[in-house]
């Protein structure tokens, strides 16, 4: 749907010439003929007359308008919105006749959105012939009806699919739910494949995901390189009220709207609030640390700063104690300084760490140990004025030390020296490459090395660059364009080459690379980061995600290994306590990795 917009701002919105007076306008044209088979339409620029349909839905400046007597071609949509700029003075079931002429309309004005096509018109271009009548039935997406492709998103397009020749609503998931624009469109036994999120949206598949593939253990789909998960349908409530969901949750029975595209993906405008069926999704825990091993995990804490309500304090620390089962390494991004958002120059975060460490002891955890290195101001990006940064909690009453080195800051680039037959930092904790142009508005990756037992473990935490400016899976433009990987290719390799000091120094050295590296196993800047071994993709398929993305299960926070430890040994577990769940404590699945390093604890 539009957003509403003053009346005399749609022409300069829609970039219409507004003429003097009434124009030539088509008459006997239907929908279907104004949508035609393509994601454009045939008549887009033109004036039309008296196209008949029904009204399926109203909002305050617009309206639904359906073709009761459809064509025989599928790949026609019957529906479309009629935009009006003000109170259409119609309601749903009238039958009416529109003038206007033939728009289409990107929503939110972002040139990587499709555009939807509608009849741009004037209350007093609507005649309204009968109330009272039948809507047209809706289109069952799934096994009833017509069931969504399931894995291709579209191919044989290299650039703009509204330039392209290229529609087959059969076989590419973007084509079928463009055929399917403005109509009405119904979901039987709707399964959530994310948790409603802030907005009030909720990503489904139909017929209990039977036709989704690949699943994951908590029955949402999981994202791959070569299936984007185009039966994907984001449900929203411009006329109903979307119900609170987990993943695994089912909406059982008809699930009926009119078929929209907004931010990036088709969505359906519900029009009855469906009931909601849990799937009783319970939060993880991870299984308990041996003797012999040494525990490396790491959580996105999404912005916490200590005006966060205690509520969420003491869900990390529950997260930390119960679910990670206190683990002796915690790398943890996003801490946010002294004063939040606030933007007053603050960038230390000691009353942020104090807050989170002191509800971890209340939880009935350990007095975990912090060591981090403030940021310029405004210089990592995030939240403005948030300064977040990454940073260690450890566990010295396990026996884990923090070499003795010069600390270093937010300037100093650390390096690597060779003491007593291995490696050392020549500062601890050090940032890697803090004025290289890779991190560059970013998070730095700062190092840190750790003693245990005789054994030396370097660990570096990581919050790489977000794919924020991306082109959107289901967008105009096929395959999407990734502005956002050249930087993290950067980083990747900045990260490689500190790793590549230090095993030029030690090839045996202990290495292990953690955090939020805001991208999938198969991309650049993970194939091409390092030597190091990246454990998500050692996990079987269904239990690859650490991240919801619009109904699409993936990962982007990993944990990296060197080969002298893989070789020792190892277990790792993404440990799901957000991603799938409505009322997330962060939007990341922390993980955890257990290292065995001695014969005994």
């Amino acid at each position: 749907m539009r957003r509403t917009v003053a009346a005399a701002s749609v022409a300069a919105l829609l970039g219409l010439t507004v003429a003097a007076g009434p124009g030539y306008a088509a008459e006997d044209v239907h929908v279907h003929d104004i949508q035609g088979a393509a994601h454009v339409s045939p008549l887009a620029g033109e004036d039309v007359a008296d196209v008949p349909g029904v009204v399926t839905a109203v909002a305050d400046d617009q309206f639904f308008l359906q073709d009761p007597q459809p064509d025989t071609d599928p790949a026609t949509a019957e529906g479309l919105l009629v935009y009006t700029g003000a109170a259409p003075g119609v309601a749903v079931g009238h039958a009416v006749t529109v003038t206007g002429k033939v728009t289409e309309y990107r929503p939110g004005g972002a040139a990587t959105n499709l555009s939807t096509t509608e009849i741009v018109s004037a209350p007093d271009q609507v005649d309204v012939a009968s109330s009272g009548n039948p809507l047209p039935a809706a289109t069952v997406a799934g096994s009833d009806g017509r069931v969504p492709p399931n894995q291709v998103i579209t191919e044989g397009v290299d650039g703009d699919v509204e330039e392209s020749d290229v529609f087959a609503p059969a076989k590419h998931g973007l084509d079928f739910w463009e055929s399917l624009e403005g109509m009405r469109v119904q979901v039987d036994d709707a399964l959530a494949v994310a948790p409603t999120n802030r907005f009030g949206e909720l990503a489904v598949v139909g017929d209990d995901g039977a036709h989704a593939k690949p699943r994951s253990t908590s029955g949402g789909v999981v994202q791959t390189a070569a299936d984007g998960n185009p039966e994907r349908l984001i449900l929203r409530g411009a006329f109903a009220k979307v119900p609170t969901a987990d993943v695994g949750d089912v909406l059982p029975g008809a699930v009926t709207g009119v078929l929209d595209y907004n931010f990036g993906n088709y969505t359906l405008e519900i029009d009855e609030t469906p009931d909601v069926r849990s799937g009783d999704l319970d939060r993880e825990v991870t299984d308990p640390q041996r003797r012999n091993e040494l525990s490396v995990a790491s959580f996105n804490v999404e912005n916490l700063d200590p005006a966060d309500p205690a509520a969420k304090f003491a869900g990390l620390a529950e997260t930390v104690v119960r679910n990670l089962r206190a683990p002796d390494i915690l790398t943890v991004e996003e801490i946010q300084d002294d004063t939040g958002p606030t933007d007053d120059g603050t960038v230390t975060a000691d009353a942020t760490v104090d807050k989170l460490t002191a509800a971890i002891e209340d939880a009935g955890g350990p007095a975990y140990a912090w060591q981090s290195i403030d940021p310029e101001n405004n210089a990592d990006g995030g939240e403005p004025g948030g300064n977040i940064r990454v940073g260690f909690l450890y566990r010295t009453d396990c026996g884990i030390e923090f070499a003795d080195a010069p600390r270093g800051d937010a300037t100093t680039p650390v390096g690597v020296e060779a003491a007593d037959g291995g490696a050392r930092l020549t500062h601890n904790p050090g940032r890697i490459e803090p004025n290289g142009d890779a991190w560059d508005e970013t998070r730095k990756p700062v190092a840190g090395q750790f003693t245990w037992r005789g054994e030396t473990v370097f660990v570096v935490a990581n919050h790489w660059s977000s794919k924020g400016g991306d082109d959107p899976l289901m967008g105009r433009y096929q395959p999407p364009r990734l502005a956002s990987e050249e930087q993290r290719v950067a980083q990747a390799r900045s990260v490689a080459g500190f790793v590549e000091e230090l095993t030029a120094v030690d090839p045996k050295a202990h290495v292990v690379v953690a955090g939020d590296l805001n991208d999938f196993p198969w991309s650049p800047p993970i194939t091409e980061a390092t030597d190091l071994v990246d454990l998500p993709q050692l996990l079987p398929k269904a239990g690859r995600f650490t991240y919801n993305y619009q109904g699409n299960s993936e990962v982007l926070d990993h944990i990296l290994l060197s080969r002298s430890l893989t070789k020792r040994g190892f277990r790792y577990d993404v440990v799901h306590t957000n991603a799938d769940f409505a009322d997330q404590l962060s939007d990341h699945d922390p993980q955890v990795v257990r290292l065995e390093l001695t014969a005994g604890r």
